[in-house]
């Protein structure tokens, strides 16, 4: 659970969402509402002062309170009184007003899931606030960063953005900042499940929290720590955690902590399949949600129920739940509870043998599970430890250096002392200065080498993302979609007659598949360096005659023509399995772009020393953007034909690499809706190459 609003006097706490953020309001909504309340009387006793100008600061200060309050109560009117107050503050040129203001407008944009159009606002707010040195305003923007760049799943730039806030933070002692600060670190490792990180930092909070005293805010880490320990299996301590925060947020109205806690103990009955004392407890926690505004959190808790009753068999209660949260997360785009809830929607329908449905949910739970495998960002966090690693070593030859230059200049003080003789004094100093020469040198050598492994390492992954992103994808989600589809009928799930009628679609697979890892074979290879070139004399015209011939009944089934109006018996000089490669991606692509009835021609153009041979087709065109990047190695666009046919988006990467290995160039010209012509040249027979 992510502490959202940092830093706010007279506040004790969190709005809970959804194991994504929390808001640091008031100790109730009753006092909420006591406190906008009193905003708004003084908002109206300035406005009906004589002389009143809205130009005030004290004015502007009051408008971005209020709209601060008013975050989860009316968000509408948060966007409306921060404009307003971003207007008058800039034509006054106060600045301390516009960070605010554009910090709440951030904050809008963040509850209304508007992602990139908050880190846009608040990274302007930053600026503002850095400028200023507004410390307290600044706390609260590295907050809400890191938060929204933690909902991103971009790891590495949350834990970024909290490191840099808690160091402001430890200048201003500012213990409730670095808890909130700390706990938000605990739940990055948390969602990755390194518990044993993410308790470290809990117990750094509880450290943290025991020196204000505060009971609400010693129990909101152990309801996260019960959270964990129900993760790992520890029922006991779970279960110990859990009834303690409990217990306090019960004695001080803490509505948000307290739906949440309520989620956590039914959570840990769930993990124990006691199903009824979970529903138990998850019920206690919606009628908590009844006080507060809390939409993703209720998301969470209904997930759970819909477990619930998948345990104790009453699935059309389960049902109900699963398809709220399903419809719910699909409006705000929550990957994590569209995963949940299409797992329990399969695995519904396909106790009701409702195969069709079964199917379609265990599609989605398969692509989102793939999908937010890749975006976890552990690669990212993984260099940044090392980067902070790098800093903590400059630090301690930083230290190191002063420590040395205050040894040596004592030296020298205290032969100035003994033997006023100015040469020690003039060669002491320059000694010193060789000292510390020395240790920059070495620094800044640590510093490239670091540099240069963190580029080695950048290097490596993008090969091993590409790859696995091809296996795990292309390749795994057809492999699972024939294994799931074999599995049904070897169950009896799936009838006879329902798995013949799906044979066309597991042969279209199969030849995916196959495809797919000639290419991935092919590119593999070249990116090791393994490829070898071994030209020799070909007639081109046999290639080109295999490949429609090998796609013939693509091209029939589409009803496309291909026209072979290449010049007859074309020697070239290269490697015939490379050259085999280029023709088939490129007829394959042409094919798959080309709608029905459409037309594909080959053609040869003869130059001095080389043929350039074309390959037109009428199909769907690409835009310029797509142009520039098809070729690139860094670049992996994979897109769909017009029949809907999968490609891996390597096959024009591998194009140009082999084109180059035969001496060869290839380009594309296209227009959107016209179709595209892909050109490649190849070197022609001599006599000097032939052996």
């Amino acid at each position: 659970m992510l502490n959202f609003n940092t830093y706010k006097k007279n506040s004790s706490t969190k709005l809970v969402l959804c194991l994504l953020f929390t808001i640091w309001l008031s100790n109730s909504c009753f006092a909420q509402q006591k406190i906008t309340d009193s905003l708004k009387r003084e908002i109206n006793n300035i406005k009906n002062t004589k002389g009143f100008t809205n130009k005030d600061t004290t004015y502007i200060n009051l408008i971005n309170n209020l709209a601060y309050k008013l975050t989860y109560y009316n968000i509408d009117s948060v966007l409306y009184l921060s404009n307003e107050a971003l207007k008058i503050s800039s034509s006054i040129n106060y600045k301390k007003g516009k960070s605010k203001a554009i910090l709440n407008i951030g904050t809008y944009y963040y509850i209304k899931s508007e992602y990139q159009n908050s880190l846009i606002e608040l990274k302007k707010a930053l600026d503002i606030s850095k400028e200023i040195n507004e410390t307290k305003t600044t706390i609260n923007i590295y907050n809400l960063l890191g938060i929204t760049y933690s909902t991103l799943d971009d790891y590495a730039n949350a834990l970024n953005s909290y490191l840099k806030g808690i160091k402001i933070a430890e200048k201003l002692n500012d213990y409730r900042a670095l808890s909130i600060f700390n706990s938000n670190i605990a739940l990055l490792y948390f969602s990755q499940q390194d518990y044993e990180q993410a308790l470290y930092f809990y117990n750094k909070v509880t450290e943290i929290n025991n020196r204000t005293g505060a009971k609400t805010f010693i129990a909101e880490p152990m309801s996260n720590m019960a959270s964990i320990y129900a993760d790992t299996g520890d029922f006991d301590k779970a279960m110990l955690n859990i009834n303690e925060s409990i217990k306090i947020f019960q004695e001080n109205n803490t509505y948000d902590w307290l739906a949440h806690a309520y989620k956590v103990k039914g959570k840990i009955y769930l993990k124990q399949k006691k199903y009824k004392w979970a529903l138990n407890w998850f019920e206690e926690g919606l009628l908590v949600h009844k006080k507060i505004e809390d939409h993703l959190e209720k998301i969470k808790l209904n997930s759970f129920i819909a477990d619930a009753y998948l345990g104790i068999k009453k699935n059309d209660l389960s049902k109900k739940y699963a398809l709220d949260v399903y419809s719910k997360s699909l409006e705000i785009n929550n990957s994590e509870h569209i995963q949940k809830a299409s797992k329990t929607l399969y695995l519904i329908y396909k106790d009701e043998n409702n195969i069709s449905e079964a199917l379609k949910y265990h599609e989605i739970y398969q692509e989102i599970s793939e999908s937010r495998a890749k975006k976890i960002n552990t690669r990212g966090l993984t260099m940044l430890k090392a980067k902070i690693a790098y800093e903590e070593q400059e630090k301690k030859l930083i230290q190191q250096n002063k420590k040395e230059l205050k040894k040596k200049q004592n030296y020298i003080y205290l032969v100035i002392l003994i033997t006023l003789i100015s040469f020690f004094v003039i060669a002491l100093i320059l000694k010193s200065r060789k000292v510390q020469k020395k240790l920059n040198k070495k620094l800044n050598k640590q510093k490239l080498a670091l540099v240069k492994r963190e580029t080695e390492l950048k290097n490596s992954n993008e090969t091993k993302n590409m790859l696995f992103s091809i296996i795990g994808h292309d390749l795994r989600g057809p492999i699972g979609a024939l294994e799931s589809l074999l599995n049904l009928f070897k169950m009896g799930d799936l009838k006879s007659a329902d798995f013949l009628n799906m044979i066309p679609k597991l042969q279209k697979d199969v030849n995916h598949i196959s495809f797919t890892l000639n290419n991935l074979l092919s590119w593999s290879l070249t990116q090791m360096n393994g490829a070898n070139t071994n030209p020799t004399e070909l007639v081109f015209n046999e290639l080109v005659d295999e490949n429609i011939n090998f796609l013939n009944e693509i091209s029939t089934k589409k009803e496309i023509t291909i026209n072979n109006k290449l010049h007859e018996h074309i020697q070239i000089w290269s490697d015939r399995n490379q050259i085999d490669i280029i023709v088939r991606n490129l007829l394959s692509n042409a094919l798959k772009f080309t709608p029905k009835n459409g037309t594909i021609t080959i053609k040869s153009l003869e130059k001095e020393n080389s043929w350039v041979i074309s390959i037109k087709d009428t199909g769907v065109g690409m835009d310029k953007y797509t142009q520039e990047k098809i070729f690139k190695k860094d670049t992996n666009i994979t897109t769909y034909g017009t029949n809907n046919e999968k490609g891996t988006g390597i096959g024009l990467s591998l194009c140009k690499d082999m084109v180059e290995k035969n001496n060869g160039t290839i380009w594309v010209e296209s227009t959107l809706n016209k179709g595209s012509i892909f050109y490649f040249t190849l070197p022609k027979t001599n006599s000097e190459d032939v052996i």
